[in-house]
C-alpha cells in the first residue's frame, strides 16, 4: 500500500510532512518503511519523553486498557484521582483539571483567570497578556492568545481580549498591565514554537512580582518545556516562581493524548459544577500512562536531562556554521549560518531527525536518549551544520 499517496489523496493539506512513514522503533531509535534507521532528536514534538515503545509505559496502559478504556467524568476512576493527586504533590497546585491537549489545557487557564477576574474586580477586567512570538494553541481562543500574527491570518474575528507585550521587557509588560484591566499573564519559559527564546530570569521575577502586587494571575504554559524537558519537572521551577495556574500536555503522557491544567491555592475553587468539562479529560488510560511517565521523573532523570542538555550545548557552541544555541534542558536552538530547511535534509538524509523553529533547527530528544547515541547525532550535527560555510 503506498501510504503516501492515500495520505495525500485522503488527510487535510494541513501538514508539510517530510518523506519519511516512521513504521517503528524503540528508545531513541525510530525505523521507516525502507527499514532505514534514525536517531530520533524530536520525539513527536516533545511527546515520547521516553523515546518510542517505552516498556513500563507499555505496561501500564495496556493493564489499565483490560480493565476498561472509558468512563464519564460522572463516574470516579481511580487513574485520574491518582494522577491529580501526584501532579499537585510535585507542584505544590491544589487541583487538577483534565483535557486532551495543550491547548485545551490553556483554554481552561483562561476561563479560571476570567471567572476569577470578573468576581474580584467585575467582568469588564477580561484581558489576558501574553507574549510576542508565544505560541498557545490553535483554537481560535488560543490563537488569539498566540503572539504570531502569522497564526492569524484568514482566521479573524478571533477571540478579543488578547495583549501581547515584548519578550524580556518588563517596561512593556507594564505599561499594558497600566492601560488595560488584565485578569491573567500567561507566559512560556522557553518559547519554543517562537524560535527556542529562552525568558530571562529578571523578567520571569518581574512579572511574578506585578502579578502578585496587582492580583493578576501568572500562568504558566508548560506544553512543551514541561514534564522533565527544562532539567526540572517543569520550567518555571528553574526561576523559583510560584504560579496560580500551570498548562501542561505533550510529555505527560508520552504518546497519548493528556492536556492538564493545575490550579494554585487562589484559584482552586474558581471553576465549580459545570463550568468546565471534557469528554475525554481524566480518561484512564492516558492517565495510568502519565502515572508511570511521571512517576519517573525523579531527580536522577532530571539530573540527566541536565547533562545531555550541557553535552549539546558544550559540543555546538562556537562551531563551524553555528552562530548561536539557544533554550534550556532538552528544549535547544541552533541558529544555523546554513538555511534550517536544508541543515534538516541533510541530517535526515543521514539518519538523524530534527525539527525547526522559525530558522532555527530545534532540538527535542527523549529525556532519555542515551549518550552513545545523542554523540553519534551530535557528530552528524556538526559536520552538516559546517558544510560549505567559509
Amino acid at each position: 500500500m503506498d501510504i503516501k499517496s492515500l495520505d495525500h489523496q485522503y488527510v487535510a493539506n494541513t501538514y508539510n510532512r517530510f518523506p519519511v512513514e516512521i513504521v517503528s522503533g524503540k528508545g531513541s531509535v525510530v525505523v521507516d518503511r525502507d527499514g532505514k534507521e534514525y536517531i530520533d532528536l524530536g520525539t513527536g514534538i516533545a511527546v515520547n519523553a521516553f523515546g518510542v515503545a517505552d516498556e513500563a509505559w507499555q505496561q501500564a496502559v495496556i493493564a489499565q486498557m483490560g480493565k476498561f478504556q472509558h468512563t464519564s467524568n460522572l463516574y470516579y476512576s481511580e487513574p485520574c484521582a491518582v494522577l491529580a493527586k501526584m501532579l499537585c504533590e510535585r507542584t505544590g497546585m491544589k487541583k487538577v483539571f483534565f483535557s486532551n491537549s495543550g491547548a485545551e489545557a490553556n483554554e481552561c487557564a483562561i476561563k479560571v483567570a476570567r471567572k476569577y477576574a470578573a468576581g474580584k474586580k467585575g467582568k469588564d477586567c477580561c484581558y489576558i497578556l501574553t507574549l510576542e512570538h508565544s505560541f498557545h494553541g490553535r483554537t481560535l481562543t488560543t490563537l488569539a492568545a498566540t503572539g504570531q500574527e502569522e497564526f492569524h491570518r484568514d482566521f479573524r474575528p478571533l477571540t478579543p481580549g488578547f495583549l501581547h507585550a515584548k519578550v524580556n521587557d518588563l517596561a512593556d509588560v507594564e505599561a499594558k498591565l497600566d492601560a488595560y484591566p488584565v485578569a491573567g499573564i500567561l507566559i512560556e519559559i522557553v518559547q519554543g514554537e517562537g524560535g527556542v527564546i529562552p525568558l530571562e530570569e529578571s523578567f520571569v521575577k518581574g512579572i511574578a512580582a506585578l502579578c502578585q502586587e496587582r492580583d493578576i494571575l501568572l500562568m504558566c504554559d508548560e506544553v512543551q518545556i514541561g514534564n522533565g524537558r527544562s532539567g526540572m519537572l517543569y520550567g518555571y521551577m528553574n526561576f523559583g516562581v510560584k504560579p496560580d495556574v500551570v498548562s501542561t500536555a505533550k510529555g505527560l503522557c508520552a504518546g497519548l493524548p493528556l492536556g492538564a491544567t493545575l490550579l494554585g491555592e487562589k484559584v482552586e475553587y474558581t471553576l465549580g459544577y459545570g463550568d468546565h468539562g471534557s469528554t475525554f479529560g481524566g480518561n484512564p488510560i492516558c492517565c495510568a500512562g502519565a502515572i508511570s511517565t511521571l512517576s519517573r521523573m525523579d531527580e536522577a532523570l532530571l539530573q540527566g536531562v541536565r547533562e545531555r542538555s550541557k553535552k549539546i550545548v558544550d559540543t555546538l557552541t562556537g562551531k563551524k556554521g553555528v552562530k548561536a544555541v539557544t533554550g534550556m534542558g532538552l528544549l535547544l536552538g541552533i541558529d544555523p549560518v546554513r538555511p534550517a530547511g536544508d541543515v534538516i535534509s541533510e541530517c535526515m538524509e543521514r539518519g538523524v531527525l530534527v525539527l525547526s523553529a522559525h530558522g532555527k533547527v530545534r532540538l527535542l530528544p527523549a529525556l532519555n536518549i542515551p549518550m552513545d547515541l545523542l554523540e553519534k547525532a551530535l557528530d552528524v550535527l556538526v559536520d552538516v551544520l559546517g558544510k560549505d560555510v567559509s
